[in-house]
């Protein structure tokens, strides 16, 4: 097993403590800080769609042409389960994390880093070739 270097992603595994309940179980509030933390990490919005559930509760994305910010709310313990995963070098999932922290208020806050698709351009250079004989081949 090779140590994780340089990949394709970021991924933070997020939990946000102590937030504002008001803002967690408000699926305006919920949209609003996701799209703005998709704009601070520097991604393209591709698509979202939020739900609140009863009696509580909010779930939502951010489909990001660079992959996802998602989130699970439950208001009653002032909680939030956050992942946001962004590729390319262009992009910083921290910089949204930070806007998603301020928006709903969170007083605690624990991240788990996950570089996906590590070194797999070692690992995987030439692996798939994109002539037009091939994707042919493939699709039929």
């Amino acid at each position: 097993m090779k140590r994780v270097g340089v990949g394709l992603g970021k991924h933070l595994i997020v939990e946000l403590f102590e937030c504002d309940s008001e803002l967690l179980n408000s699926v305006d509030a919920i949209k609003q800080a996701l799209l703005e933390a998709a704009v601070a990490s520097n991604s393209t919005i591709v698509n979202y769609g939020f739900h609140r559930f009863n009696p509580h509760g909010v779930s939502g994305y951010v489909l990001i042409a660079e992959s996802h910010i998602s989130i699970h709310t439950w208001p009653e313990y002032g909680y939030a389960a956050v992942d946001v995963f962004t590729c390319g070098n262009h992009t910083d999932p921290w910089k949204g994390l930070e806007v998603l922290k301020d928006k709903l208020r969170a007083r605690k806050i624990t991240v788990m880093e996950i570089t996906r698709g590590a070194n797999v351009e070692e690992e995987y250079n030439g692996y798939w070739d994109s002539s037009e004989e091939v994707v042919q081949e493939i699709l039929t």
